[in-house]
């Protein structure tokens, strides 16, 4: 029943306090045709009533309190409750972005630790924490791209290489940046092919957008070689940050060669992710990027803190004051909290926890890349399909026993595709569940097709017509 069928006049559930400052005739403050005549049809329920209301429906919603999320490439990693202190302390909630920089030193320390800490991990030279998105950042790093080969008067650079695994977004970024985009095959073990690579790479190539490890859970054992290629012709290297942790504390974009990389601060670094959000998308690049990172800048003279808000070569800003300040604070907690071995014990225990759950699933479900994964994998409902049973009916099952589904039908380029990351913060008993419930649909599916095919049956809302509820969208009563 919806909060206002239970209305019943004259029942009430707030206490407002008694108005403390002088008020004013409305008709004073606004216009004669925006004043309310009647009074707002609001429902009149009891606080209790009200608040079982909103509980109930917060239980509609999935979330990573309530259990594993593994969707593969978004790192969905629990959100340490410290976090969220410390960025309710009042030295941080109160401060007006417009304060002066001399009355601003705390929360210019903060981003600039923060900022030295992701140069450290990433192992280049310069940052901005300004881009409130992984998406913002890489639109961030390909517009340096641009800026510097045009400040090179280097104009022939048009084009953007992109292996066809890659991200949506990589094209959509290097597109926006007013790149040509060329699609780098993937070889059968799912790395990058070299000899394609080498055949593409040529005077036109302003860089090439890659993941690693990438959106299958590999690492690119040639990065090294992929470096030469892409360098060798004069073009430059970025890394999309998505799948950063796999990487912490073991290797550093910088010493693999990238020239520029975003961090999604809410996968790898814990900050609410999604509609839980903003998002911060920071950037890290080499040298010969520093001069044109968006401003205003952090920067340290002595023992004080400042914002540097003009250089000659800059892109720009890509947000207005300093991007989403509130996540920055939680993700340079989580950073501080674990330190340098604790950030390293992240990544190995996130690949330690994919390859478990990888092992568990093998006699179920089909793995067109079966080497150990890294922090996450692929695994294709291939087998389920000859039952008639897709992807998306796994998906769908997996809500029946309370868990969220993996990523599924990406990458793009194994079919039936489900992309599994179970991230380090799980315990050893929630993976097994999920292996568990993952075998015991793909048993449904060869012994009772129709439990799965009808799934879910348990959620508040049974199976959608997806393509129908896109066109026609209704999210009101």
């Amino acid at each position: 029943m919806l909060i206002i069928e239970k209305s019943k006049s004259g029942r009430k559930g707030y206490t407002l306090p008694q108005i403390d400052v002088p008020t004013a005739d409305m008709s004073e403050l606004l216009p004669n045709n925006m004043i309310r005549k009647d009074a707002a049809k609001l429902p009149e329920v009891s606080e209790n009533e009200i608040s079982r209301h909103y509980i109930k429906l917060s239980q509609l919603n999935y979330n990573i309190e309530s259990g594993l999320y593994p969707l593969g490439s978004c790192t969905m990693k629990y959100n340490p409750k410290v976090n969220e202190k410390l960025a309710a302390l009042p030295g941080f909630t109160e401060l007006h972005p417009c304060s002066q920089d001399e009355y601003s030193q705390g929360a210019l320390q903060m981003m600039y630790e923060l900022g030295e800490a992701l140069k450290e991990i990433t192992g280049l030279q310069g940052v901005s924490l300004q881009p409130s998105a992984g998406s913002q950042g890489e639109l961030a790093g390909i517009l340096m791209f641009r800026a510097y080969h045009k400040d090179r008067n280097d104009d022939k650079r048009t084009v953007i290489l992109i292996p066809d695994s890659a991200h949506g977004t990589n094209p959509a970024s290097a597109a926006i940046g007013g790149f040509s985009i060329v699609s780098v095959k993937s070889r059968e073990d799912g790395r990058i092919d070299i000899d394609d690579l080498r055949s593409k790479a040529d005077d036109t190539v302003a860089g090439m957008m890659i993941t690693n490890p990438s959106t299958i859970g590999i690492f690119e054992k040639e990065i090294e070689e992929i470096e030469r290629i892409i360098h060798g012709c004069g073009g430059l290297l970025y890394m999309d940050g998505a799948n950063l942790n796999a990487l912490l504390g073991i290797v550093r974009p910088g010493d693999m060669g990238f020239d520029c990389v975003h961090m999604n601060l809410h996968k790898t670094f814990s900050t609410p992710h999604g509609g839980g959000g903003p998002g911060a998308g920071p950037v890290c690049v080499s040298d010969k990027l520093v001069p044109f990172l968006p401003t205003p800048q952090v920067i340290k003279e002595g023992d004080k803190y400042s914002l540097l808000r003009d250089t000659e070569k800059s892109i720009g800003s890509m947000h207005s004051f300093y991007g989403n300040f509130g996540v920055l604070i939680r993700a340079y907690t989580y950073i501080r909290m674990l330190g340098s071995l604790g950030i390293r014990q992240v990544s190995e225990n996130a690949i330690i926890n994919a390859n478990y759950i990888m092992k568990l699933m093998e006699n179920e479900y089909e793995y067109p890349y079966k080497e150990f994964c890294m922090h996450e994998f692929v695994c294709s409902a291939d087998r389920q399909k000859q039952h008639g049973v897709s992807a998306k009916d796994i998906a769908k099952r997996l809500l029946d026993y309370g868990l969220h589904a993996p990523t599924i039908y990406f990458p793009l380029i194994v079919r039936e595709a489900m992309l599994i990351e179970p991230t380090e913060t799980e315990t050893k008993e929630s993976l097994e569940n999920f292996a568990n419930v993952m075998n015991k649909i793909a048993e449904e599916a060869r012994t009772n097709k129709d439990v799965v095919l009808n799934a879910p049956t348990t959620a508040a809302v049974k199976r959608l017509d997806d393509a129908l509820a896109s066109r026609k969208l209704n999210i009101r009563w």
